[in-house]
């Protein structure tokens, strides 16, 4: 379903911010659902890497046709879709310690080579997880200001910087209804500038010189409601359309 959605209008100049209820939201994606759109635009033979949380669920929607080589931190290349509970193998593990298995001709090696792939540019696509994401692409995923947790970056900005193309699939808004996408992070950056696209449970949305431009909207959200849940202004692509998924179970 192509154009404009009609039930979409333009937004006035700044974003809203307010706690709000979006598991009230009819129609909102499920972290499944999410990651099953992210999937989609994976780019045929790509190596991509996928970061803790929704981004993990990708693996179980990359078709065959897409030829996609999935990359982890721990050292492997060729990850297929998580097994089955009674088939998991406890000495295959992603970088999370979760399940996985492994497709024809997928291998390991160890962490410095590992590494080594990320800085050296030949991870084509991350998608990670947030905590936010500002209007300018800076992402914030790695701490919050919570000095009751220690943070642990991980490989997170090695990733941030290292790979060609940084997406984002999360949330639209904290358990407690706030807002991940701002004007400004208000936690500490992994790294300024790199988010190019962002998967939520209510949209899709691209980060460009004018800020957060939406190119897919769940039906019957209209753009005021989604800046509303919003910290920043989103503007509607010329193209913006209904996002449409599949029922996915689990």
């Amino acid at each position: 379903m192509r154009g404009h959605p009609r039930h979409l209008r333009r937004p006035g100049r700044h974003g809203g911010g307010a706690v709000v209820n979006a598991v009230a939201i009819p129609g909102r994606l499920s972290r499944r659902q999410i990651a099953w759109r992210a999937a989609r635009d994976f780019p045929r033979g790509a190596c991509v890497n996928l970061g803790i949380g929704i981004p993990t669920l990708a693996a179980d929607y990359i078709t065959p046709d897409q030829d996609i080589v999935l990359h982890s931190e721990n050292g492997i290349l060729g990850l297929g879709p998580a097994p089955a509970p009674e088939a998991a193998d406890p000495n295959l593990i992603n970088a999370t310690k979760q399940p996985i298995t492994l497709i024809p001709g997928g291998c390991f090696f160890d962490s410095a080579l590992s590494f080594a792939m990320i800085r050296g540019g030949h991870i084509d696509v991350a998608l990670l997880g947030a905590l936010e994401v500002a209007e300018t692409g800076d992402l914030a995923n790695w701490r919050t200001n919570d000095d009751r947790y220690a943070p642990g970056v991980g490989g997170a900005m090695d990733l941030a910087v290292g790979a060609r193309h940084i997406r984002v699939a999360m949330e639209h808004v904290t358990r407690d209804g706030r807002p991940r996408l701002r004007r400004r992070c208000s936690y500490p950056l992994t790294a300024p500038g790199v988010v190019a696209r962002i998967y939520t449970d209510l949209a899709v949305i691209e980060v460009d010189e004018r800020g957060f431009v939406a190119r897919e909207i769940i039906s019957g959200l209209g753009l005021d409601d989604l800046v509303r849940l919003s910290d920043a202004p989103i503007i509607p692509a010329d193209d913006c359309r209904v996002l449409e998924v599949p029922a996915l179970s689990g």
